[in-house]
């Protein structure tokens, strides 16, 4: 009993101190007047519906749980971590895909997404599923920049454009769709040699942003990639658990976007570039569910939970679970609604809550 009443105060104050911060947002509001997002499935909203390739998930069961039942294009059962960030910030209480037609300049004033699920920071990631590269993300939010100064006025984006949060999720295919899958990076690195390869390719994206006028940016980290149910249901030999050797990938990777955080700050006058680690909360909630609230850590919701996303998902929808708010994983690459709340807060609490100062 003693260490469930101390489990129930520290999400009491867990909660407590989010109300406070969320309290701030009315007086702070103008200082990050948008969102604005590049990345992969886990920050893609829908951009992949309009781009001829298998990376899709604009079909139920997909949004089942999302506004009006709607599968948007999010790789989830509902809103994904951008969603409710914005959502902390006083904005939207979702982010928009760029490609959506539905939408125009006046609703990506305030937040907007560029990213593509199955991209990385390898233009080869990119290539596998025919998705959206880092180049091409940020060549549209050129094209952004542009329309939301005819749109507001010059002088007036400039100052959303610095004030506006970017953030940046990816780097998970990398590894797991294209370094330990296709043959071609990994005759050419080795695994320590690809992790500098992408983080050069990181600091130059960011580097980018900078000259483009973005100064609030969030590099994101990488999960524990080894405990995603389709990792753990092809670890036979391992008793199905988590795979170490991904989990390791992952630390060695964050230490590095890391230092890499810490060296852009010195290097960039009026920079403030944190770097959001998604790794220990979400294994955290893996090792621990019941702190959580979850049932399921190692097998998803949808279909079989063990190896479907997309389409594969989809097929096999009858199997899926009548309630996904008890397991950590929607399908065998992405969280649950459920737990994209618990991460997104957590970020918003340990890192985020900079930007609302």
């Amino acid at each position: 009993m003693e260490g469930h009443g101390r489990r129930i105060t520290t999400l009491l104050c867990f909660h407590i101190v989010l109300l406070h911060l969320l309290s701030l947002v009315g007086e702070t509001v103008a200082k990050v007047p948008a969102v604005i997002v590049f990345g992969d499935s886990s920050v893609d909203a829908g951009n992949n519906n309009y781009i001829p390739t298998i990376a899709r998930s604009n079909f139920q069961p997909y949004g089942r749980d999302f506004e009006g039942g709607k599968a948007t294009g999010r790789f989830c059962n509902g809103k994904i971590p951008t969603d409710f960030i914005s959502e902390a910030f006083g904005l939207k209480t979702y982010v928009p895909a760029y490609l959506d037609p539905k939408y125009n300049i006046s609703d990506f004033a305030s937040g907007v997404t560029f990213a593509s699920a199955a991209t990385g920071y390898d233009n080869a990631t990119s290539d596998v599923l025919s998705v959206i590269p880092l180049w091409k993300q940020l060549e549209y939010y050129k094209g952004y920049q542009k329309n939301l100064s005819a749109y507001l006025g010059e002088s007036k984006a400039k100052e959303t454009i610095t004030d506006a949060l970017h953030l940046t999720s990816l780097g998970t295919n990398d590894f797991l769709e294209n370094y330990y899958t296709m043959p071609g990076r990994a005759s050419q690195f080795t695994p320590q040699q690809y992790q500098v390869f992408l983080a050069g390719i990181a600091e130059n994206f960011i580097r980018s942003l900078y000259e483009l006028g973005a100064r609030k940016i969030s590099l994101g980290g990488l999960p524990p990639m080894g405990c995603l149910p389709l990792e753990r249901t092809t670890n036979i030999a391992g008793g199905n658990d988590c795979v170490a050797r991904f989990n390791n990938i992952a630390l060695e990777f964050n230490d590095r976007l890391k230092n890499l955080t810490i060296k852009l700050n010195q290097e960039l006058p009026g920079i403030k570039l944190v770097f959001s680690n998604p790794y220990y909360i979400m294994l955290n909630i893996i090792k621990k569910p019941e702190l959580y609230g979850f049932q399921s850590t190692s097998v998803a919701c949808c279909a079989t939970g063990m190896f479907e996303m997309g389409y594969a998902c989809s097929r096999g929808q009858m199997f899926s679970c009548t309630d996904a708010s008890k397991y950590v994983f929607w399908d065998s690459f992405h969280p649950t609604e459920k737990t994209n709340s618990i991460v997104a807060k957590y970020m918003v609490l340990r890192v985020l809550y900079q930007f609302l100062q």
